[in-house]
């Protein structure tokens, strides 16, 4: 652990299966973690001692599956090393803000992969990388189309994380119309999921 080393983690969403989370406690008990965990019939919970601190890891349970949620904020390198390497490896989505002397860099992550990143210092943004959309306007069309739930509901989150992080950009704009517009939208998809997942 290094002084001034802080990362957040944010609006996390991260599915497992149980496999992936017995691979995740064994990387932590391999990189030397004190640690604990239990479960029942909602939630699998992953204590972990950083230094003084006791960080506990929330997975909820759906179905045979689990879904991590939440935010976090660790001092700990290497449990931020295991943190983003998990999120890689279930093509989680994320909001990551790196805390350094009076700058902030915040990471954007979809489907495991950085979209977008800000550097933000005092007053100052800076958009250091953006990505481009990674579904095409004819893609998400043919999809929108399709009578097909499994089909659709893919789609549907790539529209959500879209939504979310033109919230996220509106916010920090301070767009009060936009804002309200974005989740008039977000509302919606969000109804269309639940009906579709039921």
């Amino acid at each position: 652990m290094s002084n001034g080393h802080e990362v957040e983690y944010c609006n996390l969403e991260l599915r497992f299966d149980r496999r992936q989370i017995r691979n995740f406690i064994k990387a932590l008990i391999q990189e030397g973690f004190s640690l604990y965990w239990n479960e029942n019939d909602t939630q699998f919970i992953i204590s972990v001692r950083t230094g003084r601190k006791l960080v506990k890891l929330k997975f909820e349970r759906i179905g045979e599956r689990f879904k991590m949620v939440g935010s976090y904020s660790f001092k700990d390198e290497k449990l931020s090393e295991l943190m983003e390497k998990m999120i890689g490896d279930t093509r989680g989505h994320a909001v990551v803000k790196r805390f350094k002397e009076r700058q902030i860099l915040i990471e954007s992550i979809m489907f495991g992969e950085i979209i977008r990143m800000v550097e933000i210092s005092g007053v100052d943004h800076k958009i250091i990388f953006q990505r481009d959309p990674m579904v095409t306007l004819e893609e998400m069309t043919e999809a929108l189309k399709s009578t097909r739930i499994e089909e659709r509901i893919p789609v549907l989150r790539m529209e959500l994380d879209y939504e979310l992080a033109n919230l996220q950009e509106a916010l920090e704009r301070g767009n009060y119309s936009e804002i309200m517009e974005i989740k008039k939208k977000l509302e919606e998809l969000r109804r269309e999921m639940l009906t579709l997942e039921m």
